[in-house]
């Protein structure tokens, strides 16, 4: 029987094999937060909202069917605060390290795994790659919790129920996972800007995209006094996710100036549009009732979503990198050019491609959920929308209808933020093929366009 599995997964691509080892982590999770010692006294959890759970952590989306502070106990904290590990990390890096440790060679498939899962275009280097990562998110996290474990002290009665809010806040907004143990996000902190602030830079080095993280190290620790040239794709995602960040801070701040920030001062003002244009990058906590909000700023929050985190992050979406090459192209196609020069450099003509595919496919993804849930569920059309799209993005904001969805509309989210955690291009590949070019071509003609 387990000959016949291993003989099974050898037969998969890569792309197959990775999405089998999140499915494997799905069941794992399943089965781990289903524990009777990881809930609360008199609380069962049915296996529907189990799955939805698992889920959202593998998928670090934060989406939840039931209470996290009211259902799970301290052991199901740190169970739950394990999967969203996994799923932000990422399953390869976490494997890999576990083949280090045993002292396996990484070979060639393994290799091609690790690449599939963190979204690289090269083999080399990629096991250097993954301990860089592992390193550098187990200090910030590390880092994190200690900061604000420390500073919880002066919230909760008890140093080991403070320094539990810091180390599961502290995991949650590294890994994007928003979820919480405190039954209200980040809204009891709503006007403590130390804690916004660390959990703001939590969640962007979480989001920006570990290469980034890499090169900036590198750059901190860079002894031989020459200079050091950042990649374009380090230069090209900083300068999208801060351009987002900005955008989304001063169009919240415009469109709510008076509605929500009516009769707030600018620094409350300020922090409120802050937190929540961040935080759709992939963060889903939230400083305030993202209800309250009126529509244009919820429609804007949920083209933030859709774009989502990084590539090579913990985040979802058709990340910022497809996001920018798509206005990169259509501005130079705009202005007769062919080809894209960026930072002294020009772009591939197949990233280009396939940025246009993965938008194009995820907006079909999402249009189609939207059709479904408009049918099974009994939510206005914007409350739907902004639940597939932070579903997408894996950001796990809502409007509050979450709890209350079908089990059709459970499984449709679900679809969503599994689809948005492996990324659009591994969602492809699960039905493709390597195929050899054909060796004959047909006349060409022309098609009329606009």
């Amino acid at each position: 029987m387990w000959s016949k599995f291993i003989y099974f997964l050898h037969k998969l691509t890569p792309a197959q094999l990775i999405v089998t080892f999140y499915f494997i982590a799905v069941t794992v999770s399943v089965i781990l937060l289903s524990l009777p010692v990881a809930h609360r006294e008199g609380v069962e959890l049915s296996f529907i909202n189990a799955l939805f759970t698992a889920v959202s952590a593998v998928s670090v989306t934060g989406l939840t069917v039931v209470s996290t502070a009211d259902t799970f106990s301290v052991t199901g904290i740190f169970l739950l605060a394990f999967v969203l590990q996994f799923g932000g990390i990422g399953v390869m890096t976490l494997g890999t390290f576990i083949w280090l440790v045993m002292g396996r060679k990484i070979g060639l498939r393994e290799r091609k795994l690790i690449m599939v899962d963190q979204n690289q275009t090269s083999l080399s280097g990629l096991v250097n790659l993954l301990r860089h990562i592992l390193v550098i998110i187990i200090v910030i996290e590390l880092s994190g919790a200690f900061i604000l474990g420390t500073y919880f002290l002066n919230y909760y009665p008890t140093w080991q129920e403070a320094y539990l809010h810091g180390f599961f806040a502290s995991v949650s907004a590294t890994t994007n996972g928003g979820f919480d143990i405190t039954g209200q996000s980040l809204i009891p902190y709503a006007n403590d800007y130390f804690v916004q602030f660390v959990t703001i830079l939590l969640i962007t080095l979480g989001a920006i995209g570990f290469p980034v993280l890499i090169e900036v190290k590198d750059f901190l620790l860079n002894k031989k006094n020459q200079r050091y040239r950042f990649s374009l794709f380090t230069k090209l995602t900083t300068l999208t996710f801060m351009l987002l960040i900005i955008f989304g801070t001063l169009i919240i701040g415009i469109l709510e100036f008076n509605h929500f920030f009516q009769g707030k001062s600018f620094i409350e003002s300020f922090f409120y549009a802050l937190f929540q244009s961040v935080t759709t990058r992939s963060g889903g906590l939230a400083t305030m009732n993202i209800s309250d909000f009126t529509n244009p700023t919820l429609l804007v929050i949920c083209g933030l979503m859709f774009i989502g985190a990084s590539p090579s992050s913990v985040g979802g979406g058709i990340r910022t990198t497809t996001f920018a090459l798509n206005i990169l192209f259509l501005f130079h196609f705009a202005r007769g050019k062919k080809n894209i020069k960026i930072f002294k450099r020009e772009l591939l003509e197949e990233d280009v491609i396939k940025s246009l595919v993965v938008t194009m496919m995820a907006m079909l993804l999402c249009f189609t959920s939207l059709i479904i849930l408009s049918i099974t569920e009994p939510f206005s059309l914007i409350e739907i929308l902004f639940e597939v799209c932070s579903a997408f993005g894996t950001t796990g904001l809502s409007m509050g209808i979450t709890p209350y969805l079908s089990d059709i509309g459970k499984f449709v989210i679900m679809f969503l933020m599994f689809v948005g955690r492996i990324g659009i291009l591994s969602f492809l590949f699960l039905i493709s093929k390597k195929a050899a070019d054909p060796n004959y071509h047909y006349p060409k003609e022309r098609v009329i366009i606009g």
